[in-house]
């Protein structure tokens, strides 16, 4: 772990040349404290699911790390908790609650999973107010077409309230990772506003098609254009500039092994101009959750 106050000053070179109020970063964590170790640990031991060694920089306190994303200008921010077997998602939810209401510029977070009872635990998120919804479906070990979440598609579509999901095979795919359940889900509901995690990497170019169809489906940035990915694919990258309404900045803060603003140069370095980059760093996030909370 380093000081991460140290990096503020980098970060803040990038944005504000931009002439940007700061950042909007759709895909931050923070979790309970047990379940926060619990992740760590899973990192710390480059468990099945992570693959390789993978140093976590930003390991401070909760409150430290509010300080830090403040100090660095990232305005916006979610928690993103992810239900990671049945009957743990109203725990997480109501953690997530209790953080909104002492950082009130964080963007109300929660999540779900394939149970009994989600449609009603979810309806009642979305009657209270929440803002995005996380699933992950490599830690989950599910299909986002599950039929137990017919329901929960169902009202989240009627709401549009986005949904941030982990469905790419990285870092390391199973047999619930990839686009197909993905592309099975947009399917049967066209109107979703799905948030596609770390850009769908490995499955660059699937996922990117799906977005290109789909006119509510947004790419996130996390991870992806930095030396800890693999390269993204060149001959995609106009693609994106053509997308530029629907990418998102994200950077998967805290468990990140690089500074905060690696991923930024790497945004730059793609040379797709600065109208795009205040477009994914700030405008499009805006756009989609509005900006409530910032000041």
């Amino acid at each position: 772990m380093t000081d991460g106050r140290a990096d503020v000053a980098d970060v803040r070179r990038f944005w504000e040349p931009l002439g940007l109020p700061g950042l909007f970063d759709v895909h931050v964590h923070f979790l309970p404290p047990s379940i926060q170790r619990a992740v760590y640990a899973v990192f710390d031991h480059a468990g099945p699911k992570i693959g390789r060694e993978w140093p976590i920089r930003y390991r401070h306190s909760h409150e430290e790390r509010v300080e830090i994303l403040r100090a660095m200008g990232v305005r916006r921010f979610p928690t993103l908790p992810y239900a990671h077997k049945p009957g743990v998602a109203t725990y997480l939810n109501d953690w997530a609650a209790g953080f909104k209401r002492d950082v009130p510029e964080s963007l109300w977070s929660a999540t779900f999973y394939p149970e009994q009872g989600a449609a009603a635990y979810v309806g009642a998120a979305l009657a209270a107010g929440v803002e995005v919804f996380k699933v992950h479906l490599q830690v989950g070990e599910f299909h986002l077409d599950d039929p137990l979440l017919d329901d929960v598609w169902g009202a989240l579509q009627d709401a549009g309230t986005p949904v941030v999901a982990h469905a790419g095979s990285g870092p390391v795919g199973n047999a619930f990772t990839g686009p197909a359940s993905t592309e099975r889900l947009l399917g049967r509901f066209p109107r979703l506003t799905l948030v596609l995690a770390h850009m769908g990497a490995p499955e660059c170019a699937e996922f990117l098609a799906l977005a290109e169809r789909h006119e509510r489906v947004f790419l996130d940035t996390t991870m992806v254009f930095t030396d800890f990915f693999p390269p993204y694919p060149a001959e995609l990258v106009p693609r994106l500039g053509d997308l530029g309404d629907r990418v998102l900045l994200g950077s998967d803060f805290p468990t990140i092994p690089y500074p905060y603003a690696h991923q930024l140069e790497g945004l730059a370095r793609l040379d797709l101009g600065d109208d795009w980059l205040r477009a994914v760093c700030w405008e499009n996030a805006s756009g989609l959750f509005g900006t409530a909370g910032t000041g």
